[in-house]
C-alpha cells in the first residue's frame, strides 16, 4: 500500500462490508500514474505487491521513497456495493483499462470479505523465543511463560524483528548475557553427553578406556610437565563468566527497529543508546521503545557524535564492510573489558572482520545460522 494512502484505508473501510478488487501487473506503466488512474475510477485503496517474491532493495525505504520490485502487481480496492450491481465488474474493469491505456484482459477481478486490513498482513508473524526467556511478540499475540522477557514488536519499514538469522543470533547473545549466574561447566558437559548418547548405540566404553587413549595421543605431542587442573578450571570460568554487569550501558549501532536495544533494556540494561543513519529507523526505534515502556532508558541518537564512551556493550547488526570500517570507532566507544557483538556478516567474511578488530579486541565466533555469523569481542 502506498504510505501516503494508508490512512484512507484505516478510516474508510469500516463503512463497507465487502470489496471488489481489480488487479493487474504494473509492467512498464508509471506507478504514480497507475495509482492516480485507479483513484479516479473510484478506488479507495491501491496496493503495490511483489509478484515474484523478490524483496531485495525495498525493505528499508527512506521517508517519502517507494522503491518497487522488478515485477509488481497492483491491487485496487473498490466499495463492495459495486460487486452486487449488474455488470459492475465489467464496467469498472473497462473504465480502469481505458484510464491506464491497457487491454481490459490484463485486469483480474475478485470479491473480498471485510477484514481488519490494517493488521491483515501480520497474520503470519508469530511470537518467537530467543535463548531461554527472551521473546519478540507481535501485539496480537500473548506469551504465557512465567519467566518470559517480552519485546512487543510488529514488523515495519525498519529492519529488525528477529526473523533474520543475524538478528536472532544477537538476541540469543543478549539472552545469554543478561540473565542470572552463568551455567556451570557440568551443564555443558551433560549437554554434550546428551547429544552424544542420542547417536551411539550399545554399552558405553569404560572411562578408563578413553582416559588411557587420550593420554596416549597427548603424550606423543606435548613435552614438559602438564598444566595444573586450576589452569583449566580458570580457563573454563573465563569463558562461562561472560555475563554483563548489573545496570550495563549499551549502544545499539545501526538500530533499525530498535529491537536489540529494546531487548537489552527489557533484560535489565540501565541505559541504551540507539543510533542509525536512516531517519525511518530512528522514528521506528522511538515508537517501539514507547510501546515497550523503555523510553526512559532508551535514547535515540541521530548523530554518532552523541554516543557515550566507556560503554559496556556495542551491538552492531549491520554488514561486513561497515563493521570493518567501524573497528576504530567501536574501540573508542567500548570500555576496557567491555564487549562488541558483530553481526550481519556472512560466514565467509568472519576472518576479514576478525582481523579488523584484532588490534583492540579478542574476537570469537558466537554462532552461525543460515550462512550468517555473529562474533563477539572483548576490549583489551
Amino acid at each position: 500500500m502506498r504510505p501516503h494512502q494508508a490512512h484512507r484505508l484505516a478510516f474508510r473501510v469500516s463503512s463497507v462490508v465487502a470489496f471488489l478488487e481489480l488487479s493487474f501487473d504494473l509492467g512498464p506503466l508509471d506507478a504514480d500514474s497507475a495509482e492516480s488512474a485507479a483513484f479516479a475510477c473510484g478506488a479507495f485503496a491501491v496496493t503495490f505487491v511483489d509478484a515474484r517474491d523478490d524483496a531485495v532493495g525495498v525493505l528499508e525505504p527512506a521517508p517519502g521513497e517507494m522503491p518497487l520490485w522488478t515485477a509488481t502487481r497492483v491491487k485496487c480496492l473498490f466499495a463492495g456495493a459495486a460487486a452486487h450491481e449488474p455488470n459492475a465488474r465489467a464496467t469498472l474493469a473497462a473504465g480502469l483499462a481505458a484510464a491506464l491505456g491497457i487491454d481490459v484482459s490484463r485486469i483480474e477481478t475478485q470479491s473480498l470479505a471485510d477484514r481488519v486490513w490494517e493488521r491483515e498482513w501480520l497474520k503470519d508473524f508469530h511470537a518467537m523465543r530467543f535463548g531461554r526467556r527472551l521473546w519478540v511478540c507481535p501485539h496480537h499475540e500473548r506469551v504465557s511463560a512465567p519467566d518470559a522477557v517480552i519485546v512487543s514488536l510488529d514488523p515495519g519499514l525498519a529492519f529488525g524483528t528477529g526473523t533474520h538469522a543475524s538478528t536472532a543470533l544477537c538476541l540469543e547473545w543478549l539472552d545469554a548475557h543478561f540473565q542470572g549466574p552463568p551455567a556451570s561447566a557440568e551443564h555443558f558437559a551433560q549437554s554434550q553427553a546428551d547429544r552424544l548418547d542420542a547417536h551411539f548405540q550399545g554399552p558405553p566404553a569404560s572411562a578408563e578406556h578413553f582416559a588411557q587413549s587420550q593420554a596416549d595421543r597427548l603424550d606423543a605431542h606435548f613435552q614438559g610437565p602438564p598444566a595444573p587442573a586450576e589452569h583449566f578450571a580458570q580457563s573454563q570460568a573465563d569463558r562461562l563468566d561472560a555475563h554483563l554487569p548489573q545496570g550495563a550501558h549499551v549502544i545499539d549501532y545501526g538500530c533499525g527497529s530498535g529491537v536489540l536495544g529494546i531487548a537489552a533494556a527489557r533484560l535489565g540494561a540501565a541505559e541504551v543508546h540507539a543510533y542509525d543513519i536512516d531517519p525511518q529507523a530512528l522514528i521506528a526505534a522511538a515508537d517501539n521503545a514507547r510501546a515497550n515502556e523503555v523510553q526512559a532508558r532508551l535514547h535515540v541518537q541521530a548523530s554518532d557524535d552523541a554516543l557515550p564512551c566507556d560503554t559496556d556493550v556495542v551491538l552492531a547488526n549491520i554488514l561486513a564492510a561497515p563493521l570493518c570500517a567501524l573497528a576504530p570507532r567501536f574501540a573508542a566507544l567500548v570500555r576496557r573489558g567491555g564487549q562488541v557483538v558483530l553481526a550481519g556478516l556472512m560466514a565467509h567474511e568472519v576472518a576479514e572482520v576478525t582481523a579488523a578488530y584484532a588490534a583492540c579486541f579478542d574476537v570469537v565466533r558466537f554462532g552461525e545460522r543460515d550462512g550468517w555469523a555473529c562474533l563477539t569481542g572483548r576490549r583489551r
